[in-house]
């Protein structure tokens, strides 16, 4: 398909389409404003919520209090002024009474203040970060989906690199550096999670069987191994006790009061999946193998190579985001990565990737995974039973699977 036959970058008569009409005819442009919009809905809708505020003093500053009222409800208020050194000063409000510390890291004093529940720093990040985890594994698992593919065993994959990994990460002395545990923690799980990827590709080409078969099967023998392995090396259901600098050092490194780091990583894959699908000969291949296999190997393109490549790729992801989980968290549970197969398919197809092949892009993906951990932070805000969430998912999955063929059916009688 030329630039010209696209739908997206071209009009009716075949001649180009401004750049502003291609931005909005893009399917992540459609995400982005549902995103857009439901995020404007949590923040007049979701509420507020008090939170504290740490301040910090110096030795010299000095605290005065006096009681207000709140000229809306009457409710008692409370200013405080912290008499700075220089003889500058600041005025705070505080909802409750402010509390004054002092500990081995220095003076501070604790304010409460009304925050959006929704529009709110250490919110946003959570939702991001959470989105992370799957976003990661999405990107890896658009190109299976691309293919006409499926991988349902990419969450016991998850599962089980993060056993792997954490059984190393837990023989490491606790003073080990940043410099030797992060690259020793990330190399593993990677690699153990590039093996399991590429064992799915080989059996999938090899055996010549539907990757749904293969993977399902798969997911039942790593998730096994999940549970066994600590069990019986440990005898216990997690394992932890890492080096601090692969955690608090690391992957939960307190930037401005947040831990950013699992989403500077999102960001960084998701670049890297964009790259590799629409500006790679290899993602040209992946799209052509997934839009028509039969023509793809009759075009000189090695179909089985691509398939094992992507599943392996597939597989990497899942470690690199088990790796960040290891980090994140400081241990890793035989539960992990339970049902995320259903996850991260949903956010692949939310995104736009076609079950039927030949369609996805990694933005998409990731897009696709902040919208779901947004409906999950939405339920939590309006006070809705979690029990709920796996009914949303599926229920998403089947939204996004009708929108997805109704759009095609009306592309094609467009064209004929």
């Amino acid at each position: 398909m030329t630039q010209t036959d696209d739908p997206v970058s071209s009009g009716l008569n075949g001649t180009p389409r401004p750049w502003y009409r291609r931005l909005f005819a893009a399917q992540e442009s459609g995400l982005v404003l549902v995103i857009l919009v439901l995020g404007l809905l949590l923040t007049v809708f979701g509420g507020s919520k008090i939170k504290s505020v740490r301040f910090d003093l110096d030795v010299n500053d000095q605290i005065t209090t006096r009681q207000i009222a709140d000229s809306d409800g009457g409710e008692t208020h409370y200013e405080v002024t912290i008499e700075h050194a220089d003889g500058s000063s600041t005025r705070h409000i505080s909802i409750r009474q402010p509390r004054e510390r002092t500990t081995d890291s220095g003076r501070f004093v604790l304010l409460s203040v009304k925050a959006n529940r929704f529009l709110d720093l250490e919110n946003l990040v959570l939702v991001t970060k959470d989105a992370s985890f799957i976003a990661i594994m999405a990107v890896g698992m658009t190109g299976v989906i691309i293919l006409a593919g499926i991988d349902l065993s990419v969450g016991s994959i998850y599962g089980l690199v993060a056993i792997i990994g954490a059984m190393i990460l837990h023989e490491l002395p606790g003073d080990t550096s940043a410099f030797v545990s992060v690259p020793i923690g990330v190399i593993v799980c990677m690699a153990a999670g590039a093996m399991c990827g590429l064992a799915n590709g080989v059996m999938v080409v090899g055996l010549k069987v539907h990757p749904f078969v293969i993977t399902l099967g798969m997911m039942a023998a790593l998730r096994g191994l999940t549970v066994v392995l600590p069990k019986e090396l440990y005898d216990t259901q997690s394992i932890g006790q890492f080096p601090a600098s692969y955690t608090s050092g690391f992957f939960k490194a307190e930037i401005f009061g947040v831990y950013p780091v699992p989403v500077v990583i999102m960001v960084i894959v998701g670049l890297i999946g964009m790259f590799l699908l629409s500006r790679t000969v290899f993602g040209r291949q992946v799209f052509a193998v997934g839009g028509n296999e039969t023509a793809a190997g009759y075009a000189g393109i090695s179909v089985g190579r691509v398939k094992i490549l992507v599943y392996t790729l597939a597989g990497l992801t899942a470690g690199m985001s088990a790796a960040i989980y290891l980090g994140y968290l400081g241990a890793a549970e035989t539960s992990a990565g339970n049902a995320y197969e259903l996850r991260v398919i949903a956010a692949t197809v939310i995104g736009g990737a076609s079950l039927m092949g030949g369609r996805g892009t990694a933005l998409g993906a990731v897009l696709g995974a902040i919208l779901i951990e947004m409906i999950n932070n939405a339920m939590i805000i309006l006070d809705i039973d979690q029990d709920y969430n796996q009914i949303v998912m599926g229920a998403a999955i089947i939204v996004a699977v009708v929108i997805d063929q109704t759009k095609g059916k009306m592309g094609s009688r467009r064209r004929s």
